[in-house]
């Protein structure tokens, strides 16, 4: 993106001021990097190993909360160069950069990092940046023989002896896949009695679109003691869309939560979900909310609800009426509609692509490296 602030800096102003330790770097130069030249990206190759370290981690972590932003802000070309950075903090950054990037280039690399990298981080936030691959292959927008390598890596490396944060990253990866060994690991997972795994597998059961096979896991683990696995059995209920969670959100929203996660993750739900009622209670919090953050939420949550509801209209004219067989309700069984009709998509709306990015706030970012006995890493 052509940035007025980009054209206010010369490469060397830039190198002048990365190389200055005793100041901040200023957040305007930042832009200098967006659609960065190809001559600029050259220098600031032979430039970035003398960059202090904590600068290098900072800069990328500036991209990535500006891209956040601002989608028209492009720092896939830096991000490609910090990959090679010795440092995994910032390789591990740089791969969160890259997103939003559907290159099957990009696909190859992070299966080289997958594998290769001496750090599980890295690998971990590999396995995490190959989801977006998956989905793609799923959709047949990239090759089938790079859709055959990025599964074959992610499987390889689920039931593979590496880290348990990096085995399960690569099964949220593979979330989105109809390959026939998916859900028997999810199941694995999901049944293993430890909660970071649990979370893991309510996590790709949110991705897999299949209502019937998981709704009911989902559900039972809106009692769960803990508050991260209710966490992502509520998000899990929003992405499946499903119609049964909609009451126990209304009773959670309405008995109040000191927890903001829950209470974001509910709402948005629910705005996933719609249906009778769902509008009047985002529009009453929207009234009563006083916190920046919270209006934000709320604010998209309506618009995410708009098309939720836009959806669910066009498929109640593409049932036809007359033919009762064509009604079925979430678990496939034959119903008649009332009032409202459930929308079963086997489409990814566009933010599941946060997905990629909010990985470190969806989990605890610590790694655990001990062995875990509960969970059985034989797929059979």
């Amino acid at each position: 993106m052509d940035s007025p602030n980009q054209k206010e800096f010369t490469f060397d102003e830039i190198k002048t001021a990365l190389l200055d330790n005793a100041s901040p770097f200023p957040t305007q130069m930042v832009y200098f990097f967006s659609d960065i030249s190809t001559q600029n990206l050259r220098s600031l190759k032979e430039v970035w190993p003398q960059i202090w370290l904590d600068r290098r981690r900072g800069l990328l972590e500036d991209m990535e909360n500006m891209a956040e932003a601002d989608t028209l802000l492009f720092f896939d070309n830096v991000a490609l160069m910090a990959l090679d950075d010795e440092d995994p903090v910032a390789r591990s950054t740089a791969i969160r950069l890259l997103w939003q990037s559907e290159e099957e280039k990009l696909a190859l690399r992070l299966l080289t990092l997958l594998v290769e990298d001496p750090n599980p981080i890295v690998r971990a936030a590999a396995a995490t940046g190959l989801g977006i691959f998956v989905y793609l292959g799923e959709l047949e927008e990239i090759s089938a023989e790079t859709f055959n390598k990025v599964m074959t890596g992610l499987i390889e490396a689920h039931r593979g002896s590496d880290e348990v944060l990096v085995r399960r990253r690569a099964l949220e990866a593979l979330g989105y896949a109809s390959h026939p060994d998916v859900p028997v690991f999810i199941q694995q997972a999901y049944e293993s009695n430890d909660e970071d795994w649990l979370q893991t597998a309510l996590f790709a059961m949110g991705r897999s679109c299949d209502q019937e096979r998981y709704a009911r896991m989902v559900l039972r683990m809106f009692e769960h003691p803990d508050m991260v696995v209710r966490y992502e059995a509520i998000r899990a209920a929003g992405e499946l869309e499903l119609t049964a969670a909609r009451e126990v959100l209304f009773d959670l929203l309405e008995e109040g939560t000191d927890d903001d996660d829950i209470y974001f993750a509910a709402i948005w739900a629910l705005s996933k979900i719609g249906g009778q009622g769902v509008r009047n209670l985002i529009e009453m919090n929207l009234e009563e909310a006083v916190d920046a953050e919270e209006l934000q939420l709320l604010e998209e949550a309506l618009e995410n609800l708009d098309f939720t509801e836009q959806v669910n209209s066009f498929d109640l004219m593409l049932v036809d009426e007359d033919d009762p067989s064509e009604w079925v309700d979430e678990n496939g069984d034959s119903y008649t509609p009332v009032h409202s009709h459930h929308h079963h998509s086997h489409d990814f709306d566009d933010d599941d692509d946060d997905d990629f990015d909010d990985y470190d706030a969806d989990y605890d970012d610590d790694l655990d490296f001990e062995d875990d006995d509960d969970y059985d890493e034989e797929d059979e």
